[in-house]
């Protein structure tokens, strides 16, 4: 399947060039999970050959990320917390814990968009709670740019350093990406355990949709 989707890659960045860049950069933060990890190193190799500015191309990479991030802010803006608030308690998610989220991308959203923006996985579907909290658009456009230039250029550097042999960083952002959702899953546990304590200790919290 990775082969696949390599190969799919591969010819699109060929035959577009900096637009096929892009646009793959944009499904990828559109929450479906193109593997940037292959996007970018790849274009830059063809910077090395002289193909692509590697400048350009990150640059080219971060904007398709803001493009798609847009989609993926508007579904949270739009949708998002009617349909968790209507949902919301069979995954344990209440009110409160919707309005504490929006508290902290007041707070803390352009930091949160920012390294949100670097992390593996994360990155891809970073842009949906934010809209949820309906941040500011105009920052959360510019913190993603910031953010997504930045992983851009990284890993396009790394694959105009590899040259030929870019193809050789999959399996180790492969293991990455497993330590990442590792992660994740145990903080999903833990808030999970969490919630199941506080509503049995007090059976009125069930009721604070309502």
């Amino acid at each position: 399947m990775l082969a696949h989707i390599a190969s799919f890659i591969v010819n699109a960045i060929s035959h577009l060039g900096y637009l096929g860049v892009a646009g793959l950069m944009a499904i990828e933060s559109a929450c479906i999970p193109l593997p940037s990890e292959i996007i970018m190193p790849f274009s830059g190799y063809l910077a090395a050959t002289g193909r692509f500015s590697l400048w350009a191309v990150a640059a080219a990479g971060a904007a398709g990320s803001v493009v798609g991030s847009w989609a993926a802010y508007a579904l949270g803006a739009w949708g998002g917390r009617p349909l968790i608030e209507r949902y919301g308690r069979y995954l344990l998610v209440s009110r409160h814990d919707l309005d504490r989220a929006d508290r902290w991308f007041e707070r803390r959203g352009d930091a949160t968009v920012l390294l949100g923006r670097v992390l593996p996985v994360v990155r891809t579907f970073i842009g949906f709670p934010a809209g949820m909290a309906r941040m500011d658009p105009w920052r959360f456009s510019v913190y993603t740019f910031v953010g997504s230039y930045v992983w851009c250029l990284g890993l396009a550097w790394i694959g105009k350093a590899l040259g030929e042999r870019w193809d050789t960083l999959g399996g180790w952002f492969h293991r990455i990406d497993a330590v990442v959702v590792g992660a994740v899953a145990v903080a999903a546990a833990f808030y999970v355990v969490h919630h199941l304590r506080s509503w049995r200790a007090a059976p009125e919290a069930r009721t604070d949709e309502d």
